[in-house]
Parts: structure tokens; C-alpha cells; sequence
């Protein structure tokens, strides 16, 4: 036992094994420091945005005087659009001023106060009021030329040639899609058999390499459909952003473009701790039933004992145990699944939990019978049995059915909650574990006048004389029963050979047929009427009196018989005329 445990802990298994516990007790420890120095990323104190052209050109945080920061962010987006949609105003560097006037920094505009910058403001951005001025200026400058300029009828000349060049760019895309997704199909398809193998299981066929072959093509195709849908819907915005008057759509269609990655690559990368715990759970699960497998193959093949645990219950031991194991992971693995809080996956769990509930009572039952008699020993592989009135040799025994085969050749499957139920005959058990050969008997009724002496003879003579039954013990007669008219004889007849029951018993009588005939005996189970004072009684011959004779009948002639009659009539008209008279 020791080379074994020996040999397994020099082996990949536990080593692997090893890493994988390493792994988890590193994600248990990365988790909980995580925890413990987890910084707070909330913004306690939110800014408005003023917005100029579907642009945001700055946050204003703090208030002023009576005006909150949200009703200042908007006064200054609505002066403005006013300086920008008055054609009669000309946005010229000379018109922008700043007036430093101590507390606050005014930035104007044509002498009009456009924004003004106070001590908060330059706190809640972390920089001095002179440069939150300066950068203040420089934005609303650049926006409102902007705005000036895309305005111009020579803007919407360069966005429509803009349009056009992108148009031809995506065709472009669309057409390298054309060559490269099928150069890649025909590479899947020159790769199968070699690099895309057929994937088995011993030699189960799990996926053929042409299976596998169409997935990974379905997989290509998916991919294009996505990425081809992804360029298209991006097009759309970014040809919309080369116009002032559609530049808004884009910007919301930009929107929920990125919001939509945003959230699919914020959720991936924040899911990405959970994938790893998952990942070390399967590794472990991976490597625990292996290591299983290991042991209990070493236990069925009788190089590894334990007492009081016997070889047969090493693989419905490792079927029961790998469930559990499975079950196990799946229990730690759930809370790290996506959407695992989500009433949706809830709701589905309450529902297959009620499915399976409302619906396996009778694989449990089978179950649990199964176990029971797995671990009873009731029968084996190859015992013949008789389960109720099906008499066979086991063919198979799981969790849930037992299957025999009749000597009809007749498979037969009996639930184990039936076999539960009812009586168990098992004509092989003591041959395999005492080593003491089974009993076969039959019953031959005989009259009286059959010595019963001789009876034994001959039925011992019949069952010494069939093949497959053992000298020794010596076969042996019972007289089951004193009838009313014959006597019961049991022959009973060693065997180790269970499986050949049907042929001993027909080897059995045929024998005895042979034995009676010659030794004059007739297997009758007669019933007398006999008339005692002429009829030989049933008694052996060997019990009665040597000069014993069978008396006669007594014969009288018909036509005595007659005469008689005749008298006794006469007598009768005599007597009734007599009273008569």
C-alpha cells in the first residue's frame, strides 16, 4: 500500500492537486485584503454641466451668492447660445476680457459678465482662480469659433465629401470581411482530422472531428455577423457627427454605443476575480475525482484492501462519491456565476427545484434501494437469482434498475424499489463466499407398495449419474410426506455449478425416468378402491407372512341369483294378500 500512495504522491494528479488548494487558499487571502483596504470611489460632490453645442465644456461645483452651481451651469450655457445665434454679433479675440476684481474673476464679453470664477470654484478643481480663468476663456472661445464655422456653407461641403470617404472606407472593411472570414473557413476545414480532432471519452465519441469542424465555422460566422453589425451601427453616429444639425443623434447614439461596452467590459473585468475562483474551483473538482478514480480503481483491481470494505463497492463508491464531489462545486460555484442574486435566476432555481422534487420521487426510491443493495451484498454479477418469478443471472445492477438474464435469454429489468419489495433467492452467495455447494431437489411421489429402500437406491443412483453433481457430499433422500394414497421423496443432490440449474434438473429426471423403469418401478401416485376379501393388500412383500396367499372372491351363478329373486317376490305377494283377507 505504501509503493501505491508512494507512486501517487510523485504523480501530476497531486501535484496538481496541490497547486490547485495553493491557488484557492491565494484567492480566499486576495479576496479578503481586497476587502479590508477597498478605497471609496464615490464622488461626493458632483458637478453641473455646461453644455454648448452638445458639448460639455466644463463642471461648475460650487454656488454663488444666491445661485446654486445647477442654476449657474445653466445661465451660462443659455448667454451662450445668445452670442452664438445673434448672426449681428462677431466673436472676435478683442471682445473677451477678464476682470480681476479680488474675491471673484469675471470673464466678459462685448463689457457683458459671461462667467464668473469665484474662490470655490478654483478649490473644488484644485488650481488657482487665475488659471480656472484662463482655461475657462480658452474653451469658450474655441466653442463658440467652432460653432461660428460649422455653421458656414463650406462646412457642409467638407462634410458631405467627409461622408463620401467614409462610405468608401466601410466598403473597403466590408469587403476585406470578404476574403478573410472565408480564407479562415477554409482553413477550419482543411484542419479537421489534424488539428481539430474528434473529441472521446475512451471509446465514447463525444464530437466527431465534422461536428467540431461546423462549430468552430458557426463560431466564425457568429463572430462576422457581430462585428459587421458593430461597424455598421457605428457608422451611423459617425457620419451623423459631420453635420452641426445631427450632431446631437450621434452624440446619443455614441452614447449607448459606449455605454454598452462600457458596461460589458466593466462587468467582464469586474467578473473577472469570480472567473478565477471558478476556474480553481473546476481544477479542483477536475483533480479530486481523479484522485478518487485512482483509489478506487486500485481497490476494484485488489491492489489496495481495507478491511470490511469489499472490492465490489469500489465503483458504485466512486459514482456516489464523484456526485457528491460535483454537487459540491456546483454549491461554491454558484454564488460567483453572473446574475446569481438576480430574481430571474431565483425564479428559475425555485422552479427546477420544484420539477425535481414533484418529479424524481421515484428515481430517490430507486435510489436509495439501489444503494441498499449494493451494500447488503444481496447479489453480484453473475449470481443467479430468483426476484419474485423471474429466475436469472444478473446482468447488470445500478443505482436504479437490475437487469437478469433468463436461460430463455430474456433480459428482464426490475426497478430496485420493486426488488425491495419483494423476496430475494440468491442460488450463488454461499458458493462465492463459504464455498459450499448449493442444494438441488425434486420431489417423486410413489405408492405404498414400493419398498421405500428401494426408492432411496434408485433416486440416489439417478441424481450420482447427472452431470455437474458432486460425489461428495453424497446425494440423499428425504420422505417429505405420508399421503393417503403415496409417499413423498425428496432427492436432494449437491452442485457448485448454479448457472446450469434448468440442465441439472432435466439431466435429474430424465435420470430418474431411466432408474424406475429399470428397476421395475412405476411412477405412479395411485388411488385405491379395492374390495379387502379378494385384492392383495398394499403391503410389501417382504413384510408379510411367507405362506401368505391373496384370498379368492367368493361367485355365486346368475342363475342362483335369479332363483333368489324370484323367492323373495313370491314371499312378498303372499304377505300382502294375507293382510288382505
Amino acid at each position: 500500500m505504501k509503493d501505491y500512495f508512494l507512486n501517487f504522491y510523485t504523480s501530476k494528479i497531486y501535484q496538481r492537486l496541490i497547486l490547485g488548494l495553493l491557488a484557492l487558499l491565494l484567492v480566499l487571502f486576495q479576496g479578503s485584503f481586497l476587502q479590508s483596504y477597498s478605497l471609496e470611489t464615490e464622488d461626493n460632490s458632483p458637478g453641473f454641466p455646461v453644455v454648448f453645442d452638445h458639448i460639455t465644456l466644463f463642471n461648475v461645483y460650487e454656488s454663488n451668492g444666491s445661485l446654486s452651481a445647477q442654476e449657474r451651469a445653466t445661465i451660462i450655457t443659455r448667454r451662450l447660445n445668445t452670442i452664438a445665434n445673434d448672426s449681428n454679433i462677431e466673436i472676435t479675440d478683442d471682445k473677451f476680457d477678464i476682470d480681476d476684481r479680488g474675491n471673484v474673476i469675471i470673464i466678459l464679453f462685448d463689457n457683458k459678465t459671461l462667467i464668473t470664477v469665484t474662490a470655490d470654484d478654483a478649490v473644488a478643481e484644485t488650481t488657482s482662480r487665475q488659471y480656472l480663468a484662463e482655461q475657462y476663456l480658452k474653451s469658450l472661445k474655441k466653442a463658440l469659433r467652432a460653432y461660428r464655422r460649422e455653421r458656414g456653407h463650406f462646412y457642409w461641403v467638407i462634410g458631405l465629401i467627409s461622408t463620401g470617404i467614409s462610405l468608401l472606407i466601410l466598403l473597403v472593411i466590408l469587403k476585406i470581411f470578404d476574403f478573410i472570414f472565408p480564407y479562415i473557413n477554409s482553413h477550419i476545414e482543411r484542419w479537421q482530422g489534424t488539428l481539430i480532432p474528434s473529441i472521446r471519452i475512451k471509446n465514447i465519441e463525444l464530437l466527431s472531428a465534422d461536428k467540431l469542424t461546423q462549430i468552430f465555422k458557426t463560431l466564425i460566422k457568429t463572430v462576422r455577423i457581430i462585428v459587421t453589425l458593430f461597424i455598421l451601427y457605428s457608422f451611423v453616429p459617425f457620419i451623423l457627427g459631420f453635420f452641426p444639425q445631427t450632431r446631437k443623434i450621434s452624440n446619443v447614439l455614441f452614447d449607448y454605443l459606449i455605454k454598452a461596452v462600457t458596461t460589458v467590459l466593466s462587468g467582464l473585468v469586474g467578473y473577472l476575480p469570480n472567473i478565477f475562483v471558478v476556474g480553481v474551483i473546476i481544477y479542483l473538482t477536475y483533480y479530486t475525482l481523479r484522485f478518487l478514480k485512482f483509489i478506487f480503481n486500485e481497490i476494484e483491481t485488489g491492489n489496495l484492501h481495507f478491511t470490511g470494505f469489499y472490492s465490489e463497492w469500489a465503483q458504485p463508491t466512486y459514482q456516489l462519491l464523484s456526485w457528491l464531489t460535483i454537487m459540491l462545486a456546483a454549491v461554491f460555484t454558484f454564488p460567483y456565476l453572473p446574475g446569481f442574486d438576480s430574481p430571474a435566476f431565483k425564479g428559475v432555481s425555485a422552479f427546477a427545484a420544484l420539477l425535481f422534487t414533484l418529479g424524481s420521487t421515484g428515481v430517490v426510491s430507486n435510489t436509495v434501494s439501489g444503494l441498499v443493495l449494493i451494500y447488503t451484498r444481496a447479489f453480484q454479477l453473475g449470481d443467479r437469482v430468483k426476484i419474485g418469478d423471474s429466475v436469472g443471472d444478473v446482468l447488470e445492477k445500478n443505482l436504479l434498475v437490475t437487469r437478469i438474464r433468463t436461460v430463455k435469454n430474456v433480459v428482464i429489468t426490475i426497478p430496485n424499489s420493486v426488488i425491495m419489495n419483494s423476496n430475494v433467492i440468491n442460488y450463488s452467495s454461499l458458493k462465492r463466499d463459504l464455498k459450499s455447494p448449493l442444494i438441488l431437489h425434486t420431489t417423486i411421489t410413489l405408492g405404498y407398495d414400493v419398498p421405500w429402500r428401494k426408492v432411496h437406491q434408485v433416486l440416489i443412483a439417478a441424481a450420482q449419474s447427472t452431470n455437474y453433481v458432486l460425489s461428495r457430499p453424497s446425494p440423499f433422500v428425504l420422505q417429505t410426506a405420508l399421503n393417503d394414497f403415496y409417499v413423498s421423496y425428496e432427492i436432494n443432490a449437491y452442485t457448485n455449478e448454479s448457472t446450469k440449474m434448468h440442465d441439472i434438473y432435466s439431466h435429474l429426471h430424465q435420470n430418474i425416468q431411466d432408474q424406475c423403469n429399470e428397476a421395475d418401478i412405476e411412477i405412479l401416485s395411485p388411488h385405491y378402491s379395492a374390495i379387502r376379501d379378494g385384492h392383495h393388500n398394499t403391503i410389501p412383500a417382504e413384510y408379510l407372512p411367507e405362506n401368505y396367499t391373496a384370498p379368492g372372491f367368493r361367485l355365486d351363478p346368475v342363475t342362483n341369483l335369479f332363483n333368489q329373486n324370484n323367492h323373495n317376490h313370491n314371499s312378498v305377494n303372499d304377505s300382502v294378500e294375507s293382510h288382505g283377507n
